[in-house]
């Protein structure tokens, strides 16, 4: 049966959504509730927590300002150099520290003892002042004394004052004046000139009262704050059930108009879905058209550069060609133009003619369109970029290394993979020479695993400032705007890579700077 119909939708919504917020207001009453107890709970730890740091405090305090004062008046003894009046004052320290008193009540007071053995044992120490237990004073001890807790408090602090000069300590001990065991919390600090441990402490049944005390008064607050809340739960109860109650009325208002809008937005679908299939195609159309285009541009992009690489190639070539026709005219004129001297300046200018000419091949392969995939020796794409960039990097005074074993192949389209190398190390000349970098570097390696082949290009520029680091690879993103940056070169060298290759290109920062991995299928 149908819990939910046409007619009733509106009654289901008020009702379930009165049901829901009743029931959502007495689950936080009761969160609230709970909460404010633990709130309570929390507090009174807390302040037991405080009380006992603060009765820490002021036994550590007692405790230092007594060493100090024996510090001072030993100094003092030693200047007027008398063992006799060190005794003497050691009487009176005793008659002194036994007579102190300090806390709210003024009543507690501080002990000594007088280390014999560090190491323990039934006679360890002697206890030369103890207000509390003046049948002990002048007695020797035992560090297997146990408390009414079976805890040997003695051999505790004993082994923490040897290892660190100091102790707090928790145990069980007889108040003052009475026959009553009481939790205590003492200090022991170690005067090691006399060894002398120096403690007081602070019987912590107190906190017992002022906790009680504190509670009532928290529960007092509590109780008010619950009503309170609740008061104030029950009126939003009924503002909200009002509420519910005009939101269904207004839904079913909704709804008698829907149907219809429904039936214009499926008919809008309709139309929408016959032209879908086109609109896509179109679109899809577009961005291969867009990317036909930022390939062309990488391409003319890549020709200037190759056209400014090729003049630096040229320029020396040029300059000794026209040293060779110079000779040869000068020789001449003089008439001591033989055939010798003919033949050698000859081939001196046949060797130069045939350096540019491997530059105009090296220029053609570069640009060849390459349909089919095939192995290629990195060692030769590498050197086939060399050829083209490693004059006017030497300009530069920038220091090419290179790290390729010759055997190392690749598969793939290897005019596609050099014009990512020259992208590669274009960009990382670009930012050699702008940051004026001091013995400026070059690193090509290309190091394999048993399932990929890695090529690095590195550079010491300091690194991508991009972040993250992957922005690099999107269009149209350049860090060299002044310089005429086109945002590009990445763009499409991660393209031809990934997509037209197979592989994966990475960009990371190292210790000296930037650093781009090529990481592809390696060829068995």
């Amino acid at each position: 049966m149908k819990i939910i119909k046409e007619n009733n939708i509106s009654n289901v919504i008020i009702f379930s959504t009165m049901f829901i917020i009743t029931s959502l207001m007495l689950f936080n009453s009761y969160y609230f509730i709970t909460k404010q107890y633990d709130i309570m709970e929390r507090g009174i730890k807390d302040s037991k927590k405080t009380y006992i740091n603060s009765q820490k405090e002021l036994i550590k305090r007692e405790v230092h300002s007594i060493i100090e004062m024996i510090k001072f008046k030993k100094a003092t003894l030693e200047a007027l150099n008398s063992v006799k009046k060190e005794d003497e004052y050691k009487k009176e320290l005793k008659a002194w520290i036994k007579s102190i008193r300090f806390g709210k009540k003024k009543d507690n007071y501080l002990f000594v003892y007088k280390i014999e053995n560090f190491q323990g044992g039934d006679n360890f120490a002697k206890l030369i002042v103890n207000p509390n237990r003046p049948d002990l004073e002048n007695k020797y001890i035992s560090d297997k004394y146990e408390d009414a807790n079976g805890k040997k408090f003695r051999k505790v602090f004993l082994k923490e004052v040897d290892k660190q000069g100091y102790s707090f300590v928790n145990y069980m001990y007889k108040k003052p004046d009475t026959h009553d065991i009481r939790p205590k919390v003492s200090y022991f600090k170690l005067y090691p000139n006399w060894d002398w441990v120096i403690a007081a402490g602070v019987y912590l049944d107190d906190i017992d009262v002022e906790i009680a005390q504190k509670k009532a008064s928290l529960k007092r607050t509590l109780q008010i704050e619950i009503t309170s809340a609740i008061l104030i739960f029950l009126f939003f109860s009924l503002v909200a059930n009002a509420f519910a109650i005009f939101l269904g009325k207004q839904i079913e208002k909704f709804l008698n108009t829907y149907n219809s809008q429904v039936e214009q937005k499926t008919a809008e679908l309709k139309n929408l879905n016959k032209t879908l299939t086109k609109r896509v195609l179109e679109e899809v159309r577009n961005s291969k058209d867009q990317e036909q285009l930022l390939i062309q541009k990488s391409k003319f992009i890549a020709l200037g550069e190759m056209i400014s690489h090729i003049a630096h190639q040229w320029r020396q070539p040029l300059s000794e060609l026209s040293a060779i026709m110079m000779t040869i005219k000068f020789k001449y004129n003089l008439g001591k133009l033989d055939s010798d001297s003919m033949q050698n300046k000859a081939q001196e200018a046949e060797h130069i003619l045939e350096y540019m000419s491997k530059t105009i091949d090296d220029f053609r392969e570069f640009f060849m369109p390459s349909r089919e995939k095939k192995e290629f020796f990195a060692q030769e794409a590498v050197d086939a970029v060399m050829n083209i960039i490693g004059t006017t990097a030497k300009q530069k005074n920038i220091s090419l290394h290179v790290n390729i074993a010759k055997d190392e192949k690749i598969f793939g389209h290897k005019n596609e993979f050099e014009q990512v190398l020259l992208n590669l190390i274009t960009n990382a000349k670009h930012i050699l020479v702008s940051k004026q970098i001091n013995k400026p570097t070059i690193v090509i390696d290309l190091i394999s695993d048993k399932i990929y082949t890695y090529l690095s290009i590195r550079d010491n520029a300091g690194g991508i400032e991009a972040k993250p680091i992957e922005k690099i690879f999107e269009p149209y993103f350049t860090t060299k705007e002044d310089s005429g940056g086109t945002g590009i070169g990445l763009y499409m060298s991660k393209l031809i890579i990934e997509k037209n290759m197979g592989g994966l290109l990475i960009a990371s920062n190292d210790d000296k700077g930037a650093k781009f991995t090529i990481r592809l299928k390696k060829v068995d």
